[in-house]
Parts: C-alpha cells; structure tokens; sequence
C-alpha cells in the first residue's frame, strides 16, 4: 500500500512538473484580438511593430479559386523528412501551438532546406477554397538557419479522428487546466512526438508569396496548401478550442486581397502526364 501511495505521489509531482507558466515573447505581450478594437482591422495600429498588418502588400490568409491557379510544371512535389521529436504544448493565450524542442526534420523547396519548427491550429480555417472556409486549419512552420519562413497548411474537416492529434489529446485536457497571467503562456510537456501522419504522400498543393497570419504580418513567406481536405474528430476540435478563452476560440484573420499575385498549382496528376 505504503508503495502505491509512492507512486501516485510521484505522479502528481511529474504532471505538476510538466505544466508551467513562461513569460510571452515582446510582440505577444501587445494585446490584440480576433473582434472589436483590438482586433485584425485595427491590429496596425496597436504597435509601431505590427505596420504590415495595415500596409502589406501580400498579407495572409487568402481564397484560394481552384479554377484560376496556375498550373506550374516546374513545382517539384513537396520534399518533406520528419522524425519522432520531443514537443511542447503551447497556449499563448490567441492560439494553440506545439514547439519542438529537438530536431523534427525538414521541408525542402527549390533545394533550400527549411526546418520544422512549431505547429499552430486555427478555428474555423484561415485559408479557404472557392469561398469555403472548414473548421480548422494547421500550420507546419518551417525555417531556414538564416531566418527565411515557409508555412506547409493543412485544412480539416469533422469527421474520423486525426491520428496526429490522437498522440496530444490527454496533454490538451490538461492544458486547459493551466491558468497563467497575461503576461504569460501555458506550456505542457509533450515528449516525443511522432509526426509521420503530417507527411503523408500528396497528390496536389497550392503555393503563394503571403505573410504571417498573426502580428506582426511578416512577409516573404511561402505558403503550401495541401489540395486535399482532411478529417478531425469533433471531439478533438473541442480539446483544441478548450484551452483558449472567449473570443479567441475563434482565432482566424480575414481573407486579405491578392493584389495581383499569382497562386500556383502543383498537381502530381497532371505533372506526370507532362514527362
């Protein structure tokens, strides 16, 4: 009995280990929202540093018209290398995001080699296709060692349960127990997390020159769409909801205008008919 209790002890004293509150980087530290007036129409004026969101030229999300992309046979099929790597579960307080901690592996584009970096869920899909907008969306952040960003985005909808997220559900549960100060971040220690379902073989992206989605609007990203629409489980779309709070459960930007880009279309079909 006396060595149960040992047990148990230890284990209450490892999950307490594994949660903690970390103080938010200086751009996270400038309040803004999803609605009212701290929201993404007013996001340029909350801070000299977040100017792009008001002024870029080649800002993100966009709505991606199937009918128009340019079919590009020069687009090579998405070089992706990912590897089991320990994770840590990040609530930020206007998103959900998972940062490896170790190696995850890498994406290549134009024999560049971008490094997988972190993941962060929005709800409903940021991007959208012909108009329609699903109910989440992924971004697998990449970079290269000198700095340069290039974002693979995932759409899902409901239906059967995502195996990557089945790996972090549990951890989400107790992530939405955490309580920091606005000041702070939640974090929660994931482990090793195998990213094999990420990197499942495509058949068709799409890819375009944006920006990031959230202040301050970086530009020069490079932005791959997948063309194939996945699935979640509601419930897992609840747990990724559960840890945000009020308006920020709904945490996507407005499409913004394309202003004369070009969106390309990788399609693996069509490709090896061109050989």
């Amino acid at each position: 009995m006396a060595s149960c209790k040992v047990f148990f002890a230890l284990a209450i004293i490892s999950s307490l280990l594994a949660l903690s509150c970390a103080h938010k980087s200086s751009n996270e530290l400038v309040k803004f929202s999803y609605s009212g007036s701290s929201g993404p129409e007013n996001w340029a004026s909350l801070s000299s540093a977040f100017e792009l969101c008001g002024k870029g030229a080649h800002q993100s999300p966009i709505n991606i018209d199937c009918k128009t992309a340019v079919r590009d046979s020069s687009l090579e099929c998405l070089k992706r290398d990912y590897i089991a790597a320990n994770a840590t579960l990040v609530n930020n307080g206007f998103n959900i995001g998972l940062v490896y901690t170790s190696e995850a592996g890498s994406l290549v584009i134009s024999g560049k080699k971008y490094f997988l970096k972190h993941l962060r869920w929005h709800s409903p899909s940021e991007h959208t296709l012909d108009g329609e907008r699903f109910p989440f969306e992924v971004n697998l952040i990449h970079e290269t060692k000198d700095g340069n960003v290039a974002i693979v985005s995932i759409l899902y909808k409901y239906g059967n349960a995502d195996p990557f997220l089945l790996q972090i559900t549990d951890k989400l549960n107790q992530l939405a127990k955490v309580s920091c100060s606005e000041d702070q971040e939640a974090r929660m220690l994931v482990g090793i997390v195998h990213s094999r379902s990420l990197k499942l073989s495509i058949r068709k992206y799409y890819r375009y020159v944006g920006s990031l989605t959230t202040p301050p609007c970086t530009e020069n990203v490079v932005w791959n769409i997948l063309g194939e629409v996945r699935t979640m489980s509601k419930e897992q779309g609840d747990a990724l909801r559960a840890p945000l709070v009020g308006d920020y459960q709904k945490n996507s930007r407005p499409i913004q205008p394309l202003n004369g880009r070009v969106v390309q279309i990788y399609d693996k079909v069509d490709n090896v008919k061109n050989k």
